[in-house]
């Protein structure tokens, strides 16, 4: 045996960060390890490289989980406001883009480097490039042999996150400790990711690759009120990425593209005051002139508004205020910024992390099934159940 710790971290994205530090500040010998050769890809990569790290208005709402409750502990005892904290003793400065959504304004590597920093302040021993062959236990202690030796701790910390964006290193190393200790795994799959579509939608799409608007996206009654784009693949944008995490395969789903206009109601109107002006040009004063040159031509709409039937005003209002899509799937892991489902919490205590059943193992992050809406939730939760772990390892 090479070396014994009190506390073993496997996966040095934020959760394990979070926790190794908070374990480090409690005394705890401790040990963080990487099987990659970077730590924190995806806080390198996230928000454009400037990290949306958290939300000022972060709470249990914002989440999905088989136990809806379950977060609600680990949010009462490490908040944004806790994390912001950490932000300005750093100096690292920071604004609001929307809803919340909190950006570094130079560089996600701030934070990076703010992390590794508190690691290095409470003596945390960090490795990359860690290859674990094998994970066992006895009745006190965790043992893992490696690539660098065999290991031993007390306690151990599953920080490997979810199947979401492979390139950077996403493996499902997390299950399969979970399942190697009689775990159950909830149902996988991508979240916050876009959505494909059948040949028909795609056309209209891809003739308005770029074009955006702020939409309210529907699936069975679950709504979002932001943006959307339309792509050479279908569309996107954070309305889209959202209601990815609901919607299901074969289920359609229903877009507002004019969410504050009655746009029935309002064609009846201009019926009256503009008789003379093309539908085209009376749509193009609430919508981008490509948008409503396209919605016309797949309408096959073509005369002006006084000469326009109920029914051609109802077809047209129909469409915009209510445009019924059915993906065919999604993008994949690939692109998603999440994985959906994960370990079943009914398994791990909401107040420490650690695993009810065997005592000094914890799971923190995405490996486990809560996930969050986009804008900075996930990494709260991240920082959050990690800062819990590292006070109950």
């Amino acid at each position: 045996m090479n070396d014994n710790y009190d506390v073993i971290v496997i996966g040095a994205g934020a959760a394990g960060l979070m926790c190794s530090i908070e374990a480090g500040k409690r005394g705890k010998k401790v040990w963080l390890v990487e099987h990659s050769s970077k730590i924190a890809e995806k806080i390198r990569i996230s928000g454009g490289g400037r990290c949306n790290f958290t939300n000022l208005y972060s709470n249990p709402s914002n989440f999905l989980s088989d136990n809806e409750h379950f977060c609600k502990s680990a949010f009462a005892k490490y908040t944004q406001n806790d994390f912001i904290h950490l932000i300005k003793k750093h100096d690292i400065q920071f604004h609001e883009k929307k809803l919340g959504q909190l950006f570094c304004t130079t560089s996600a590597k701030e934070i990076i480097n703010m992390l590794i920093a508190e690691c290095l302040e409470q003596n945390v021993k960090i490795d990359t490039e860690v290859k674990i062959s094998n994970l066992s236990k006895n009745e006190t202690r965790y043992t893992i042999n490696t690539s660098k030796g065999n290991f031993n701790s007390k306690a151990l910390v599953i920080a490997t996150g979810g199947l979401s964006i492979p390139k950077i290193g996403a493996t499902d190393f997390g299950y399969k400790i979970a399942k190697q200790f009689n775990l159950e795994i909830n149902d996988l799959s991508p979240a916050l990711v876009p959505l494909t579509f059948q040949e028909k939608e795609l056309e209209f799409c891809k003739s308005l690759a770029g074009v955006s608007v702020n939409a309210s996206v529907n699936v069975n009654k679950t709504v979002f009120d932001e943006g959307l784009i339309f792509t050479h693949r279908g569309i996107s944008g954070p309305s889209i990425l959202q209601i990815s995490s609901y919607w299901k395969q074969g289920k359609p789903i229903s877009i507002n593209l004019l969410p504050n206009v009655d746009l029935g109601k309002t064609l009846q109107q201009r019926r009256v005051d503009t008789p003379k002006q093309n539908l085209s040009n009376v749509l193009s004063d609430y919508l981008p002139n490509k948008l409503a040159s396209a919605i016309c031509k797949k309408l096959s709409i073509n005369n002006k508004i006084g000469e326009a039937s109920n029914g051609t005003l109802k077809k047209m209002s129909d469409f915009v205020n209510s445009w019924t899509v059915f993906p065919t799937g999604t993008e994949g892991y690939k692109t998603a910024e999440v994985t959906l489902g994960g370990i079943n919490t009914k398994a791990i205590s909401s107040s420490t992390m650690e695993c009810i059943d065997h005592p000094g193992l914890f799971f923190v992050g995405e490996v486990l099934d809560v996930t969050g809406h986009l804008g900075g939730h996930n990494f709260q939760w991240a920082w959050s159940s990690g800062f819990v772990a590292g006070q109950n390892v």
